[in-house]
């Protein structure tokens, strides 16, 4: 395999991963990033995201000398021959994906790019966008390729060194098979395709995922409303090959950095090309209506009014393993259960900031004391080992919502607690 030198333009989850990642294959990796102390952190080998193995990629990789930190993406490109562009993509009005930070780094390094460079984006960006690129750089030496990542927080280490599949997508072969090339020692499978597929791949992927997330979050109401068993039911649709068993456990939603925002976009995308996607914007609204139907789970349990109910909430990132707060499905629960007036305490092992509309304490217990009700929206795994009969002392009331199926109902029942879990028979009254 052979070293390359390269760099990557942006710091945040998928920049940091990339770069860490490229250095332990045995590149040579400059990361650049606006945010200067952001870089002087990194130099000290501070990893504000919480991701298993990242921090000591970070801090193997400029051990080694083959990974190092600069301020702004100019320092960075100065030898480069591959520059990742891995920089933020959000919705934007109307929820079109918001291009901005990708336009204005490439208008800033069409000057100072070497010769021949490979420009790489990175980032989750609609169709038609490295050829957007290629016009900013206007430089007929330097190629523009698609490279989508398909890294899940809490896991983007793993994914990124055993992925199972590479999508390269360029109108240059040749420059794709350079970028295909950078991953080679990985083995994995390597697709090669046209730019306009690669930037494609990626929306059609995570739309597929939300709408399965949708559909077992539908197929769980149903379950409650028959008398059937979601887990159950999932399990059994899950040994057929065709369907698989990852995606099909019922939550309070879906959210997190990716699938709400390339859901939209994929609407819009349609939209611009005259397609009404209708598929993709049931699957939205679907996943609207199970946060509300949380909320109603939630208010029915206290009696009938969630105005003055002191609700115990029980996580608080999109999911465990992180810290990340984007699109969390359970901080848009707890806004709407505040919006009609309950109390809210809660507690997420990894989240520490005031946030609005509730208290935010670091202790599980104390976010229970005196609730009407508590609603677990996050699965960390600490919470399965909480103290139940402790928790039942501490409560008013006796309702346990587990909205991830995460939690053991035979611990709970035992403390005196009723536990409802999403997609399950109603469960008896504890005694």
């Amino acid at each position: 395999m052979f070293v390359r030198r390269i760099a990557v333009v942006g710091t945040g989850y998928v920049g940091l991963t990339t770069g860490a990642c490229l250095a332990s294959l045995g590149h040579r990796v400059v990361c650049a990033d606006v945010d200067a102390l952001k870089i002087a952190r990194l130099r000290a080998g501070q990893v504000d995201i919480l991701e298993p193995g990242l921090t000591e990629l970070v801090d193997e990789g400029q051990a080694a000398g083959r990974l190092a930190f600069v301020d702004g993406a100019r320092a960075a490109v100065a030898d480069a021959e591959v520059v990742f562009l891995c920089l933020p993509t959000p919705m934007g009005a109307g929820g079109a994906a918001d291009l901005s930070a990708v336009e204005s780094v490439a208008r800033d390094l069409r000057e100072v790019l070497p010769y021949g460079t490979v420009v790489v984006c990175k980032s989750t960006v609609p169709v038609g966008t490295s050829t957007r690129v290629a016009d900013l750089l206007g430089r007929e030496d330097v190629a523009v390729v698609s490279n989508p990542e398909f890294l899940r927080e809490g896991s983007a280490v793993r994914d990124f060194l055993h992925p199972d599949r590479i999508v390269v997508g360029s109108d240059s072969p040749q420059a794709a098979e350079r970028v295909a090339a950078l991953f080679a020692k990985l083995g994995a499978p390597t697709v090669l395709m046209d730019a306009a597929s690669a930037e494609m791949v990626k929306y059609a992927a995570n739309c597929f995922l939300a709408m399965k997330l949708s559909y077992v979050n539908a197929i769980a109401e149903l379950c409650e409303l028959v008398g059937a068993d979601v887990s159950s039911v999932t399990g059994g649709m899950g040994y057929d090959r065709r369907i698989g068993q990852s995606f099909l456990q019922p939550g309070p939603g879906w959210g997190g950095s990716c699938l709400p925002k390339d859901t939209q976009a994929m609407v819009r995308i349609a939209e611009s090309v005259g397609v009404d996607f209708t598929l993709v914007r049931s699957t939205i609204e679907t996943n609207r209506r199970q946060q509300q139907r949380v909320v109603d789970k939630v208010r029915d349990a206290v009696g009938g009014a969630l105005a003055g109910a002191r609700i115990g909430i029980l996580g608080l990132a999109f999911k465990a393993g992180t810290n990340d707060l984007r699109d969390s499905p359970a901080l848009a629960v707890a806004e709407l259960l505040a919006f009609e007036g309950a109390e809210l305490v809660a507690h997420d092992p990894e989240i520490r900031q005031p946030l609005v509309g509730m208290t935010v304490v670091d202790d599980p217990y104390t976010a229970v004391r005196d609730a009407d009700a508590v609603v677990l929206l996050t699965e960390w795994p600490g919470f399965r080992t909480l103290d139940w009969a402790r928790v039942a002392a501490l409560m008013n009331g006796v309702m346990v919502l587990d909205t991830r199926n995460h939690l053991d109902a035979d611990a709970l029942h035992r403390a005196g607690l009723v536990r409802h879990g999403l997609g399950r028979r109603q469960p008896a009254a504890a005694g």
